[in-house]
Parts: C-alpha cells; sequence; structure tokens
C-alpha cells in the first residue's frame, strides 16, 4: 500500500488567496495562542508549524541596533534631497539589507518601523533629524517612495512591511507622553493628516505606530481617528503597532484609565493591533488581554481582528512560502555592495545644500585649507542608525580630494587639566590591552567598550592628563582623552576614558562644571551625581563631589586663529552631536549655534574674511551668514558623508539640495512648542508672515537657471501647468522646480504659498528641458469646519513656478469652478465646539473617552471662539449648551454684547455632560462668538424655537 503523504493545511497553499489563508489558519489558532500573538514578540506555534515572530525593526536611514549595515543620510537629509526617486531606491537598499541580514540573524525583522511621517512643524523638536519635511506633500512623496523601495516591487510578496511613524501630530519631546496636541479640524485635514493619508493611500505601507502623546485630550493609542480614517485610505489589512511602553502609559503616566485591563481593551478596540511593552516579556500583556475578555470588555472576536491583521502582514512577507514562494527576495550577497556604498555617497551628495556662496565656491584649484570645528574630523551617528562599515569625515575627505599637503587642521577644543583641592591632576592611564577594543582598520570599537569595567579607570597624579573639553550648550560638556575615548561612566561607577563616542538612550559620556567655593564640581549628567576622588579611583558618588580647579591650557579659538590666518580659504565645520541637546526625549531650547563654537566661528572670520561655515546638524539653526563668504548645510550624512562634502565644496558635484524646512533667523519667530495650531500660530512657510533666515525650498547652485514659457490649462478635474528651464551656467547641474499656489481672495485664512508639486531636472550647459505639472483639483481644496468637508473655493488662483517658496520666476493666475460656502444652517445642526473658524485662549480635548471633542478655556481660564456665517433661518428663540465641568457660555451676535450666559450650578466629571438652556433670539445670517469662563468643557450649542 502506497503512503501518501499527509495533505498540505489551506494556509500553506500559495495558491490560495491570502484572505483564505489567514482565515484557515486564524481558525486553528487557539484563543491563548491569539492572544500570545498580541504582544511585539509573538511566539512560536509549534504544533502548526508557525515561528515565532516580532513587529518592529528600526530602518530610517538604514538598518539600525544590528550591527553594522550601509548608513545613509539622515531623514531630514534625504527629505533635503527633494529626489522621490533616490530616495526609493535607497528604501530598496535598505529593505536587501534586512532580508540579508536576516538569514544570519534572526533576530532582524521584516516588519520595519520606517519611516517617520511626523511634519518638521517646529525646528526645536528633538526628532527633528527624523522627520522628511514641515511641508505635507513633500514629505508624502519623500516617505511614499521610501516605503515603495522598503516594500519591492514583487507582484506578489513584500521585501519588508514599512510601519509609519509616529500617529499623530507628535512634535515635542517635553512631556511627550502626556502632553495634547490641540488639533483644530483644518489642521487635522489640511495639515497632520495629509502626510499619512497619501503615503497610506499610495499601497506600499503596512501599517502606522501610534504616537506617545495625546491629540485633542485623548492619547493616541485610544484615537478614534483609527478607524474614521486611517484604515478608509485603504483596502489593505493594516498593522497598528504600538509605542514602545505607551500601552503601559495609559494607566501608569497619563492615567487616562484606571486599570490596565480597560487600557488595553480601548487600545485594542481603537485598532491598536500588536503592544511593545514589557520588552521581550509577553506575560504582561496577554494577562491583561485575558482580565479583559473576563470582565466583559473584549471577545474573542476582538482579538481574532487584530491577528487577523498580523497574518495579513506575514503572509505577504512570505513567511509561509519558503523561498521559492516568496520570489526569491533573500539575497545573502545584497549586503554593503558597490552599489550601495554608491547610493549612500549619491544621496550625501544630493542633501547638501548651499545657502549661500559669494563666489569663492567651488575652491580654486591650489587652494591652501584651513579646516577648523568641532565636526570637522567626526562622522556623528545618530540613536536609529546602524554600525558604520565605512566612515568619511570632512577632513578625511578634504585629504582624500586635496592632498594632505593642502589642507591644515584643528580641531578647536578648549585644551583643560582639572586639579583637586589637595593639588593632584586627573590621570587617564592606557589601557592595558588597547587591541582589544579596537576594530580590524584600528578604530575603537563600540560594541567591544560597551560595559566594560576593566579598561583603567581614572586617578591622579602630579601631572595629570590634558583632557578635550567641548561645550555643546547649556553647559553640557564632554571630556575626551588624548587617545580619543571619552570619559565615560559604567555600572560601577567608575569613571574610564572608555568610549568612542557619546551615545546610547541614556547618554554616559556628558557631565556639567558646576561653581562651587572658588572652584567646580563635576556633575555626570547620566547618574546625576558628581565626581568624586577616593583612594581607589574617580568615581561618582550620591554625596559630596570633588571641587576642581579648571586650569586651561589652550583656548580652541586660539589654535583656529592661529591656523586661519595662513590659509587661502578657512572652513569652519559646526553643528550638533545627534545625542546631545536635542535628540529623542529632549527637546532644544534655542536656534543659536553652542557659545563654544560660535567663539570659533568669530576667531575664523576675524583671522580671514574668507570663511566658509559648513553646517552638519539634523536641525537648522540661526547663524547670521552676512560675514561669511559662504554657508552650507547638511545633515549627518552617513557613512559617506565627508566624501559628499569635498566633492561640493571641489566643484566636482554642484550643490543641488533645497531646504526641507523653513530656517528662522531668530528664537522669538518660533511659537510655543505646544501650539499645534498652524493657522492662528502663522506657523511654517505656509502661514509665517515674517522674514525667515532661509525660506522653505532654498538652496543655491554652482550653475544659474533660466525660466519661461509659462503655460495652463484648467480641465473639470485638474490644472495643468507647464515651463521651460534652461541652464545658463557653466557646470551640468540639477535644478529643483517647485510650483506654489495662492488662494487670491479666500472666504477663510489660507497659506499665503502652498507647495503643489516639484520636479528634479538635471540639464547640461546650455540645455533646455520643459517640465510639466497635473495638478489636481483637490489641492487647492480646504477643509470646511461648517460642513466636515472638503471645499474648493471659486475664484482666481495664483500659480508660481521658482526655486523656492520665496524665489519665483513665473506667476499667472487661474480661474477655478468652485462654489461658495453656504452658511452653517445652525438651527438643524448646531454647532459643534471644535468646529470653529478662530480662537484664542482655548484647548480642544475629548467629548468623552472614546469619540468625540470639546473645547475648554486655557491658561487664564477665559477663551473664545467665532463661528462665521451661521444662519438662524427665520428666527430662534431658545439656546442649549452640551457642558462638563463648571463654568459659564456667554453668546453672542457679530461681536455685540453677550446675549445669553449659560452657567453649570456645579463642577461635574469631564465627561457628565449637562444640558444647559435659555432665551437667545436671533434670525437671518451671523457670526456667533462664544466666550468661555472657567474649567468647563463645550461639547455643543443648540438653537431652537
Amino acid at each position: 500500500m502506497t503512503a501518501h503523504p499527509p495533505p498540505v493545511p489551506p494556509f500553506r497553499d500559495p495558491g490560495l488567496p491570502f484572505a483564505k489563508r489567514v482565515d484557515d489558519l486564524l481558525q486553528r489558532l487557539t484563543l491563548d495562542e491569539k492572544t500570545a500573538f498580541l504582544h511585539q514578540f509573538a511566539p512560536a506555534v509549534e504544533r502548526l508549524g508557525v515561528a515565532a515572530f516580532r513587529t518592529g525593526q528600526e530602518a530610517l536611514h538604514g538598518v539600525a541596533w544590528m550591527g553594522p549595515a550601509t548608513v545613509f543620510p539622515q531623514a531630514v537629509g534625504l527629505g533635503a534631497t527633494w529626489n522621490p526617486e533616490l530616495v526609493r531606491r535607497v528604501g530598496e537598499a535598505v529593505s536587501r539589507e534586512v532580508r540579508a541580514m536576516r538569514l544570519r540573524d534572526d533576530r532582524v525583522g521584516l516588519n520595519v518601523w520606517s519611516p517617520t511621517v511626523n511634519l518638521l512643524r517646529h525646528p526645536l523638536w528633538g526628532r527633528n533629524e527624523e522627520g522628511y519635511s514641515e511641508d505635507p506633500r513633500l514629505t508624502s512623496a519623500i516617505a511614499t517612495a521610501y516605503t515603495r523601495g522598503l516594500r519591492g516591487d514583487h507582484p506578489v510578496y513584500w521585501r519588508t512591511a514599512p510601519v509609519l511613524k509616529h500617529w499623530l501630530a507628535h512634535n515635542n519631546e517635553t512631556d511627550r507622553d502626556t502632553s495634547s496636541a490641540s488639533v483644530r479640524p483644518r489642521v487635522l485635514h489640511e495639515y497632520d493628516l495629509r502626510a499619512f493619508r497619501e503615503t497610506v493611500a499610495a499601497g506600499a505601507v503596512a501599517g502606522v505606530m501610534p504616537a506617545y502623546n495625546l491629540v485633542n485630550g485623548r492619547p493616541n493609542h485610544v484615537s478614534p481617528y483609527l478607524g474614521e480614517h486611517l484604515r478608509t485610505w485603504t483596502e489593505e489589512d493594516l498593522l497598528v503597532c504600538s509605542d514602545a511602553g505607551a500601552p503601559s502609559n495609559l494607566v501608569d503616566s497619563e492615567h487616562y484609565f484606571d486599570t490596565h485591563e480597560e487600557a488595553t481593551a480601548a487600545a485594542l478596540l481603537a485598532g491598536v493591533d500588536s503592544f511593545t511593552d514589557h520588552g521581550t516579556d509577553g506575560s504582561t500583556i496577554t494577562a491583561r488581554v485575558r482580565g479583559a475578555c473576563e470582565r466583559g470588555l473584549l471577545s474573542e472576536a476582538d482579538i481574532d481582528t487584530a491577528v487577523r491583521r498580523q497574518l495579513s502582514v506575514r503572509f505577504r512577507l512570505g513567511e509561509f512560502d519558503g523561498d521559492d514562494g516568496s520570489g526569491g527576495l533573500d539575497d545573502p550577497d545584497a549586503f554593503d555592495t558597490d552599489e550601495h556604498r554608491a547610493l549612500a555617497l549619491e544621496a550625501a551628495e544630493q542633501a547638501v545644500v548651499l545657502l549661500r556662496n559669494d563666489g569663492v565656491l567651488p575652491l580654486a584649484a591650489g587652494t591652501r585649507l584651513a579646516v577648523v570645528g568641532l565636526l570637522a574630523d567626526e562622522c556623528k551617528l545618530d540613536w536609529y542608525s546602524g554600525t558604520l562599515l565605512h566612515r568619511s569625515t570632512p577632513l578625511e575627505g578634504l585629504y582624500e580630494r586635496f592632498g594632505a599637503e593642502r589642507v591644515e587642521f584643528v580641531e578647536g577644543v578648549d585644551r583643560v587639566r582639572l586639579r583637586t583641592s589637595a593639588g593632584a591632576f586627573l590621570y587617564v592611564p592606557q589601557a592595558a590591552a588597547d587591541d582589544e577594543v579596537r576594530g580590524a582598520e584600528g578604530a575603537l570599537d563600540p560594541a567591544l567598550l560597551a560595559g566594560r569595567t576593566d579598561l583603567p579607570a581614572l586617578t591622579t597624579d602630579a601631572v595629570g592628563t590634558e583632557l578635550a573639553l567641548v561645550d555643546w550648550g547649556e553647559g553640557v560638556l564632554t571630556l575626551r582623552a588624548p587617545d580619543g575615548r571619552y570619559l565615560s561612566v559604567a555600572e560601577d561607577g567608575r569613571v574610564r576614558a572608555s568610549a568612542d563616542q557619546p551615545g546610547g538612550w541614556v547618554v554616559q559620556e556628558t557631565f556639567r562644571l558646576e561653581p562651587h567655593d572658588g572652584g567646580h564640581l563635576l556633575r555626570h549628567l547620566g547618574t546625576g551625581r558628581h565626581v568624586c576622588v577616593a583612594a581607589d579611583g574617580v568615581k561618582v558618588a550620591e554625596q559630596g563631589g570633588e571641587v576642581f580647579e579648571l586650569l586651561v591650557v589652550e583656548r580652541g579659538e586660539e589654535a583656529v586663529r592661529r591656523t586661519a590666518a595662513g590659509a587661502d580659504v578657512v572652513l569652519v565645520v559646526a553643528g550638533n552631536d545627534p545625542h546631545i541637546n536635542g535628540r529623542e526625549t529632549e527637546d532644544r531650547t534655542t536656534l543659536r549655534l553652542p557659545d563654544h563654537q560660535e567663539r570659533l566661528l568669530r576667531a575664523a572670520r576675524a583671522a580671514n574674511p574668507r570663511t566658509v561655515l559648513a553646517l552638519v546638524s539634523a536641525y537648522p539653526y540661526a547663524v547670521e551668514p552676512g560675514s561669511l563668504a559662504a554657508v552650507l548645510w547638511t545633515a549627518h550624512g552617513g557613512q559617506a558623508a565627508g566624501t559628499a562634502l569635498a566633492r561640493i565644496l571641489a566643484g566636482d558635484v554642484s550643490p543641488s539640495g533645497r531646504l526641507p524646512q523653513t530656517w528662522y533667523a531668530d528664537d522669538a519667530d518660533l511659537p510655543d512648542l505646544l501650539d499645534y495650531d498652524i493657522i492662528g500660530g502663522r506657523q511654517t512657510y505656509l502661514y509665517f508672515e515674517g522674514t525667515p533666515l532661509h525660506p522653505f525650498g532654498h538652496g543655491l547652485s554652482y550653475a544659474s537657471f533660466s525660466y519661461g514659457d509659462l503655460a495652463t490649462r484648467v480641465t473639470g478635474e485638474s490644472v495643468r501647468v507647464t515651463c521651460s528651464v534652461t541652464n545658463t551656467g557653466e557646470p551640468t547641474a540639477d535644478e529643483v522646480v517647485q510650483l506654489y499656489t495662492r488662494a487670491v481672495d479666500p472666504s477663510v485664512p489660507r497659506p499665503r504659498r502652498e507647495l503643489l508639486a516639484h520636479r528634479r531636472i538635471t540639464l547640461a550647459p546650455g540645455e533646455r528641458a520643459e517640465v510639466a505639472f497635473e495638478v489636481p483639483l483637490s489641492a487647492f481644496e480646504f477643509w470646511d469646519v461648517a460642513h466636515g468637508r472638503p471645499h474648493l473655493d471659486p475664484g482666481p488662483y495664483e500659480l508660481l513656478v521658482g526655486g523656492s517658496s520665496e524665489d519665483v520666476r513665473l506667476r499667472t493666475t487661474v480661474l477655478l469652478a468652485g462654489t461658495p460656502v453656504p452658511p452653517r444652517a445652525v438651527r438643524e445642526h448646531g454647532l459643534a465646539a471644535a468646529d470653529f473658524d478662530e480662537q484664542s485662549g482655548t484647548a480642544i480635548v475629548d467629548r468623552t473617552r472614546t469619540a468625540g471633542d470639546a473645547v475648554t478655556p486655557s491658561g487664564s481660564r477665559t477663551g473664545e471662539l467665532l463661528y462665521r456665517a451661521c444662519d438662524f433661518g427665520a428666527g430662534v428663540t431658545r439656546v442649549t449648551a452640551t457642558v462638563s465641568g463648571e463654568g459659564t457660555v456667554e453668546v453672542s451676535l457679530d461681536g455685540g454684547s453677550a446675549s445669553a450666559a449659560l452657567t453649570t450650578k456645579g463642577p461635574t466629571g469631564p465627561y457628565d455632560h449637562v444640558v444647559l438652556e435659555a432665551g437667545f433670539t436671533a434670525e437671518g445670517v451671523h457670526d456667533v462668538r462664544l466666550r468661555l469662563r472657567g474649567p468647563l468643557r463645550l461639547a455643543q450649542v443648540g438653537f431652537s424655537g
């Protein structure tokens, strides 16, 4: 009798649609097995041959946290390329390396948490480096390209499954898990949702990650927008992965729910499918889910919904079909290839933005160059970088391009010694086994240094060690030994020169000098403790602290002045360390360069007027460019940063990067960090009415370009815009042609300028190209708060074409046939409090824990709301207000005195709404003004009679 192989279960049959296969596997899983899948680290189900799976693999600009990988420019640098096709290729390279690395290490995940599409609304946001742009259309174009690269081009299977971060309106690290962003409906629909919507609708997104913060008083992890908006933009099953620890925050820090069972159930019902909490241990989450089920807060069907979304992603990744079924997406050789190295260089070159140039660039042949600055010989990584396979600092790039004999370098650190009150000096002993902490090329290896406690701890002697001191701003210091190692503190509390760079989630390499008894205490910022000198060495202690005398051997500007004076051109390389003063968990406090770097820049300029500033930073700075010969900016550019900068300076490549966000001239130009109302606060290039230091879209070239032949054609669904661009300069160069619009006679406040589209083109000298844009009419719409829908105003719209939001070369006006906004029918529908046209002194909060908005006074406990063109029809005689809390709602027409005042009789809970009623007479169309007094929450105003 012939033995037959067991039948293949339907979920293993690649001939069936994914939906049927998911259903088959889902019905084979027990409730306990499905519950276990809800944690980030889903265990294997051995009886079905289902492997373990985890959500989450960081891949923002290369594979992160898993060891060496190709490191591309930071996300904000990729945004500065304004080149979706380039960014698509970067995403493809990253996805190939994810697959290749997974073949060697199964801890590498295929569900990648990238890209970040939060808009760069405020330049002091600590995570500015992670986003692409302040503009939603540019952000969406770049994010869509990156996700397409990450997804791959296989017709069935996905190479990786991208998850967008961080849903929603997340632009502050200060109190990031307890602060609420008040986002009015117009800002929500026209700004914050747009970048997510257009990227998801493009079809290469596997899911999103909610942000830590609250929006309109409700945590993002229980946001109804996940169902109301996100999941309506695509037919794919989207996987929503929580941010790390955020499910517990719902109770522990936000106090939004009383129990974790309630919080977990609410998040699951809102649409969270995978809970990133308690590290690799899923027992706490599964216990909470079981508890929620026992209390009737969740059903098995609710769990099935979340697990189905997870399985949908896993099937799309080809997990259940083997290598042959998944189209051969796994290629062990697709790692650190020549192609990826060349792509890293190309991306770094296109990310460089030339902000100013009086003709000193490109550098003439034979130029004697002084290279100075704290970032000149650095290739900084950030929290989401992989480990460098290759490294190119600006100095190394210039040595390679110009020759070491024509380049003189001085870093500009302050060289100091620290003397104790007993007269001894801090001394850094040499490591006994130095080669044990160095990699193959002789560089210090952070992985080998991490956690080393066998390296010699600091001690004291009569001579001491000269340390390189850098003040990174706000008194935050790093101290470096002569061998290049940074002073750091390990778990045993001892101070050692053991770190190649500052880094880590809690940075252990930063200190602060605090004046004390005629000297200074040295506080270690990672532990908050002071440095002490004891008989057994130098360490940090909870009590006391050594009083040090700071002896300055040489100021950095003295060395800079000497070096700059004898050069033809001085290049000052300044910027930030991505782990210090502006990073995840920490916002910046100012746009100014740190004083230390300002001193170096002033010294260079005073010694040599031909001074060029290269800013290498994760965010904008306010640096007065007037006395500088040239200014360039690049984000931290990854492994090829130095080579790219050198090629730009030499003129091998014409600079072609463009600013993805406004560079403001002064801190006074900035709104409050927590003011998310870009319309009322006149924020970003869209609404800012001041004079920026450098405008959105700005970037110079070594070539020049002329524009002409502007033509438009309006159809029933779009506006077609064409123009010609000619390279009138000498080198071959790229131009980024930008199309903006302005509503000439809007019915509501509209952007002073708004990007509609852009195109990057490459032109040889004298070459002319025609550029065409097809813009849908929907791009001219705004969100009509009165009727809860997009609306196109009829009338004239100016079209502006040029090289930046302010460099307009061509303009014309088109007439679009929209329809006037009808008045609000308030007698029939009333006024939802959050649907105001203008406000002052208020914030939007949650009406209930699950849905709806209300408005409350903020700050002084008095606020105003304005609703324009309210139609009372033939007349009303009564007004009602749905409120909670305690206070008064005053209602008036057309800015007049109060016609009605409705006052609550006593305080209630935030969700215990009562309906107040009073006499009120009105007919016809009027503006309605509401004044709110006291800690009440207004949800709705109605009119009748």
